[in-house]
């Protein structure tokens, strides 16, 4: 089938989408080392009108989830361990991996207390890989809050985010730009961002269940249905996101910037306990294999 990338190789970006795991929960675990390994709720009392903020995973082995109401939960989990928010914690964790962050590009756009865009494109200059910078900033997090994150590599904001979720809990997934049409293919279109449960039911009336779905509409179909975010449907489908990472503060200095070595190399007494864990790149399904040092495209890698 032809290419249907359409941004030029040139402009080809190196974007990482950081997202904490059960950031709140697994504050309150590692604050408090009783609560390890148990189904831990973040949110309001289970006795009132209280909503789940989030869980930890063995919370949500049990189908509980954020926003769900803390009486639901505890009928779901009987033993799960209610905690009231602590906010002023998950704040201080959330300054230290933001700062981690931009250690690497002053690019770096949050979007909550627990996730960020990093736009590493200039990092990755001098043949730096953007998987190699996504594995040392996790093992960073890890080593310096005691907290685990999983990230996701692409050449935009789209696919970067798509894959943080890919290996969760504490994984990296790495969709290379040649690979992206296929990863999107088989997607619900419920998974693109801008595309809610309100318009996934319109979407559903037209016939379009999948990404590829989406990707058969006629342009012209897509806009009369939905206006100007119907082009921002016919591009998403096609693997095409051109918004840029933008910080939400200006640095005053850029002393601090992260300097790589020409060739990266951790230093031996500092072994990457995330190497060959939760990493892999998508390949499509009839060609999947897991680990791979690097990502190839077009001959650079990625």
């Amino acid at each position: 089938m032809p290419n249907l990338l359409t941004e030029p190789i040139a402009e080809l970006r190196k974007i990482i989408h950081v997202d904490m795991d059960a950031f709140f929960a697994a504050v309150e675990q590692r604050d408090h080392p009783e609560l390890q390994g148990k189904p831990v709720i973040v949110g309001g009392d289970p006795a009132g009108r209280g909503v789940v903020a989030t869980c930890s995973y063995e919370a949500r082995r049990f189908g509980i989830h954020s926003a769900m109401t803390a009486a639901r939960a505890r009928s779901l989990c009987p033993q799960a361990i209610f905690v009231r928010p602590r906010m002023e914690a998950y704040r201080k964790a959330s300054r230290q991996v933001m700062n981690i962050l931009r250690r690497y590009t002053p690019l770096v756009e949050p979007l909550s207390l627990d996730e960020a865009f990093l736009d590493v494109t200039a990092a990755t200059a001098d043949g730096v890989l953007a998987v190699q910078i996504a594995r040392e900033i996790r093992w960073c997090i890890q080593q310096e809050t005691g907290l685990t994150a999983s990230a996701g590599v692409s050449y935009n904001k789209l696919l970067a985010k798509l894959a943080s979720d890919w290996r969760k809990p504490n994984g990296l997934f790495v969709i290379p730009p040649e690979k992206g049409l296929d990863f999107l293919s088989p997607l619900p279109v419920g998974k693109l961002h801008g595309v809610g449960p309100a318009t996934v039911k319109k979407l559903s009336t037209l016939g379009i269940h999948t990404v590829l779905d989406l990707r058969n509409a006629a342009r012209e179909t897509l806009i009369a249905q939905f206006g100007k975010t119907g082009f921002w449907f016919y591009e998403i489908a096609r693997g095409i996101d051109k918004r840029p990472v933008q910080p939400s503060r200006q640095r005053k200095s850029v002393g601090a910037e992260r300097t790589f070595p020409q060739k990266y190399k951790r230093p031996a007494d500092h072994a990457d306990p995330f190497a060959g864990n939760g990493e892999s790149s998508f390949r499509p399904p009839d060609n999947r294999r897991t680990g791979g040092a690097h990502y190839q495209h077009q001959g650079a890698l990625f």
